[in-house]
């Protein structure tokens, strides 16, 4: 099939107009950036920082509770809010402040129920992510990204 006069110029035109939406969506990929969230690596350690909006934690609806600790000084999570790797360590999604999240490794002692107790972790009345964990996780390791 072939495109003739008119039809032509109308291909044409269109493709002009496309290509500047398409630069500017491949500068963004680029850069690693996104208008939803930013990761940036902690210095020092093999974890990042993940920001999201208020618009991305609304669509994720990242949930925290805080580390409980006992009379023992036993430190107790949700078990929502364990994560494991693939070499089968546990961590958790801390929040230090409104929208901002950082993976913390924890030692997971036993878990009772729906609740896991820490032999090691973040301290007692620390936000930890229940619901979303996993988004931020792939968040952090840029999974799906291109």
């Amino acid at each position: 099939m072939r495109i003739r006069g008119p039809g032509l110029a109308a291909v044409l035109v269109a493709l002009v107009c496309l290509l500047p939406a398409c630069k500017s969506g491949a500068a963004e990929e680029e850069a690693g950036g996104s208008d939803l969230a930013t990761v940036e690596p902690v210095e020092g350690s093999d974890v990042s920082t993940v920001t999201l909006t208020e618009e991305a934690a609304g669509r994720i609806d990242v949930q925290t509770e805080q580390v409980e600790s006992s009379q023992g000084h036993e430190l107790a999570i949700p078990y929502a809010a364990v994560l494991y790797d693939p070499a089968g360590d546990t961590w958790t999604y801390t929040s230090p402040e409104s929208f901002v999240y950082v993976r913390a490794p924890i030692d997971v002692d036993r878990i009772v129920g729906d609740r896991a107790y820490l032999s090691d972790g973040p301290p007692a009345g620390t936000d930890v992510v229940v619901v979303g964990a996993a988004e931020l996780l792939g968040t952090e390791y840029e999974v799906g990204e291109e």
